[in-house]
């Protein structure tokens, strides 16, 4: 799959998964089925709290929400995926933060970017893993953003990135930003995970 690069050591990914169509923006590439017959390992837990899970940023999960809320109420150009009207605010959900956390988690871990983790789990694998019944989900990931501004500016300059926070059939979300280490290529690793419940 093809990544964006919006400033080194940045990297933005996107992937939007319905019920019908599955897609990746920003760049083309494979994007995995919402239906991939791939075993499922439950997403380490975290709360909006778990410092593992923010970067030890403070009030984390409070500031994240407020900012996506804020550019999906003034609504946006996304570019080639064109201008979305002002959308509805999202709620924090936390098996989605969950899933976000488990991702972030394991590409830190195995030092990768990518929406596949390494042993093939999907988007909707790790969704699923949480046992959130879903209608539709969407995922962006990042790597190396100092903050949650930065990183929600990063998503919103990208197209892709950008149509998927302001997707207005998009009504939860989770947000996570776990630490690299010394022997990983990024200092961090995002993943938000936007859905629409059942």
């Amino acid at each position: 799959m093809r990544t964006c690069d919006l400033t080194a050591p940045t990297r933005v990914a996107l992937l939007f998964v319905t019920t019908l169509i599955a897609a990746c923006g920003g760049g083309g590439g494979d994007a995995p089925s919402a239906t991939s017959p791939v075993a499922a390992t439950p997403a380490t837990p975290a709360t909006p709290d778990d410092p593992t899970a923010t970067c030890g940023l403070p009030n984390f999960a409070s500031a994240a929400l407020a900012l996506v809320n804020q550019k999906r109420a003034a609504g946006a150009n996304c570019g080639i995926h064109g201008s979305f009207a002002p959308a509805a605010p999202l709620t924090w959900k936390a098996l989605l933060n969950q899933a976000a956390n488990g991702h972030s988690a394991d590409m830190s871990a195995q030092n990768y970017f990518s929406h596949t983790s390494k042993d093939g789990r999907t988007l909707s694998n790790r969704i699923d893993a949480t046992g959130y019944a879903w209608a539709s989900i969407g995922e962006n990931i990042a790597a190396g953003y100092p903050t949650v501004q930065a990183v929600v500016d990063g998503w919103m300059a990208s197209d892709g990135h950008c149509a998927n926070i302001m997707a207005p059939d998009f009504s939860e979300m989770g947000l996570a930003c776990v630490p690299g280490t010394a022997s990983t290529q990024y200092s961090n690793y995002w993943t938000m995970d936007l859905a629409k419940p059942q």
